[in-house]
């Protein structure tokens, strides 16, 4: 059974900091693509940052800059460093897990809320 368990998020001021960490099972981890997603009320998901298996990553214009994807194939664990935060930020953060060579290998986490308010 797939889980992905993320955590860290919570509330923050403007300016603030927050590391948000996603924690994966029942995958072999290191062959997976992994990724950030938001989705903040009446908007749709987006899509905030990628990591590939080989530790490529990929941004979304709006957070390039602030916020850092990394991952930790030892402890099947994917992080985002979120820095200078702001409000329209907000969202909830959701983790995801692909294989690009099986389309059914596409999971999601059940995310975490971040606010960032004064």
């Amino acid at each position: 059974q797939v889980q992905l368990v993320e955590s860290g998020g919570g509330l923050v001021q403007p300016g603030g900091s927050l590391r948000l960490s996603c924690a994966a099972s029942g995958i072999k981890f290191s062959i997976y693509n992994m990724g950030w997603y938001r989705q903040a009320p009446g908007k749709q998901r987006e899509l905030v940052a990628t990591i590939s298996s080989g530790s490529s990553s990929d941004y979304a214009d709006s957070v390039k800059g602030r916020f850092t994807i990394s991952r930790d194939n030892v402890k099947n664990t994917v992080y985002l460093q979120m820095n200078s935060l702001k409000p329209e930020d907000t969202a909830v953060y959701y983790c995801n897990a692909k294989f690009p060579l099986i389309l059914a290998a596409n999971y999601w986490g059940q995310g975490t809320q971040v606010t960032v308010s004064s």
